[in-house]
């Protein structure tokens, strides 16, 4: 038995998708996990792998704009789907929002769960754009686990990013809204 990575004698299924804009056509084992295809096919290594039980949030992406946990999904059930990792949030020469807030209110310490966050926090800020209350943004973020800076910052980047982000959507609708401090 030898314990070296072999190819499997298993046929490979083909898997279409659309990843970060880019239409992806792939040949993968059919038990490979959604995160290893990211990881180590495409090398988008911003979605990290954690628990590896879909209970800490490190590997979260956004698949059809649906949070999704990559360590306990397929990668040959994404076939169709569009996904959206922590690689495309950031413009080429800008931060998003979000990202923005969370540099500003030290809500990352190591980094290790931050795009898990920022993935769930994205699909919460664009369903419910509104929200501020403390409550409402920790039960938002309920499944994803950060081991180092507690909760607090994240609360209130998120709090912050989802004012920016209505404060902009406000201005681009009416250029007459002043400027946020």
């Amino acid at each position: 038995m030898s314990l070296r990575n072999e190819p499997s004698s298993q046929a490979l299924s083909s898997v279409v998708v659309r990843v970060n804009g880019r239409d992806v056509n792939a040949q993968v084992e059919p038990r490979r996990l959604l995160a290893d295809f990211l990881r180590d096919d495409l090398h988008l290594h911003g979605t990290h792998l954690g628990c590896e039980h879909g209970v800490c949030g490190a590997c979260t992406v956004l698949l059809d704009g649906e949070p999704v946990r990559s360590c306990l999904m397929l990668a040959v059930q994404a076939d169709g789907a569009e996904i959206m990792t922590i690689e495309a949030l950031a413009s080429e020469t800008e931060l998003h929002p979000l990202q923005e807030a969370f540099r500003e209110h030290h809500a990352l310490q190591c980094g290790f769960c931050t795009a898990g966050f920022l993935m769930t926090v994205l699909h919460v800020l664009r369903e419910r754009p509104d929200i501020a209350d403390e409550v409402e943004i920790r039960d938002a973020i309920s499944g994803n686990i950060c081991r180092c800076t507690g909760y607090q910052n994240i609360v209130d980047a998120v709090r912050d990013a989802a004012a920016t982000i209505r404060w902009s959507a406000a201005a681009q609708a009416d250029p007459s809204v002043e400027a946020r401090d």
